[in-house]
């Protein structure tokens, strides 16, 4: 199998021998995209399996492969699911930034959207936008709880989020970008197939929500705090 990763400047290949040949054509497939977002200069990010040193599982990830067709960086899913962790993945142990033309984006995917404190991390590493890749869930039966939480976390966190589901979902949760008022800036159709839609990203000079939080959150209010006050005893 072939994986490529990018220590410093310089993009090296991971050679490991397996007979699988899904892993072969996986390993293909990935320098194929690489070799396109090269030829259309354009960034890409996408989802694949990151081959560990035998026998640890291999992480579930995100490359972030630049417009010169070389990985950027990589995200590791860290908050895995119980059958995930126990039986397919090794978790991921750190949060990923990456900048392109001024904009500074964080990486999410899989369950982490129930999971707050991921989307805090990023607000506090001053990212724009986070990128959120799952596959699931969004069924007629949950309809789609990780999309509504897509448009909570960026209000929460004022910051945008693109949330980028697999096309059999779409008909219960559409893949699309949320904005940092937590409202749907534009979505796929709910149609089960293979959609693009394309968006402009405001980004403030000055963001007065996010600023406060970050007040709020220091320790702002012990001063006024009246724990002396008989009023106040419960």
């Amino acid at each position: 199998m072939r994986a490529w990763v990018k220590h410093g400047d310089a993009l090296r290949f991971l050679l490991a021998r397996t007979a699988d040949p899904d892993a072969a054509a996986l390993a293909t497939e990935l320098r194929a995209v690489a070799d396109l977002a090269r030829e259309l200069r354009l960034w890409t990010v996408i989802g694949s399996l990151h081959p560990l040193t035998p026998p640890r599982r291999p992480h579930l990830s995100l490359y972030v492969i630049g417009d010169d067709g070389e990985v950027a960086t990589r995200y590791d899913e860290r908050m895995l699911s119980n059958t995930k962790v126990s039986h397919m993945y090794t978790p991921g142990s750190a949060p990923v930034t990456f900048t392109v033309d001024g904009v500074r984006y964080g990486c999410a995917m899989g369950m982490e959207a129930a999971y707050p404190e991921i989307f805090l991390e990023y607000e506090r590493l001053d990212v724009d936008c986070v990128l959120f890749s799952t596959h699931g869930p969004g069924t007629p039966v949950n309809n789609g709880p990780f999309a509504l939480q897509a448009q909570a976390l960026a209000a929460a966190n004022s910051y945008w989020v693109s949330y980028a589901g697999v096309a059999q979902d779409a008909p219960n949760a559409p893949s699309g970008l949320v904005t940092p008022d937590g409202d749907w800036l534009t979505r796929c159709p709910p149609e089960p197939s293979t959609t693009l839609v394309t968006a402009d990203l405001v980004v403030p000079v000055e963001n007065h929500a996010r600023q406060w939080r970050r007040t709020a959150r220091s320790g702002l209010y012990d001063q006024y705090l009246a724990p002396d006050d008989p009023r106040a005893t419960r």
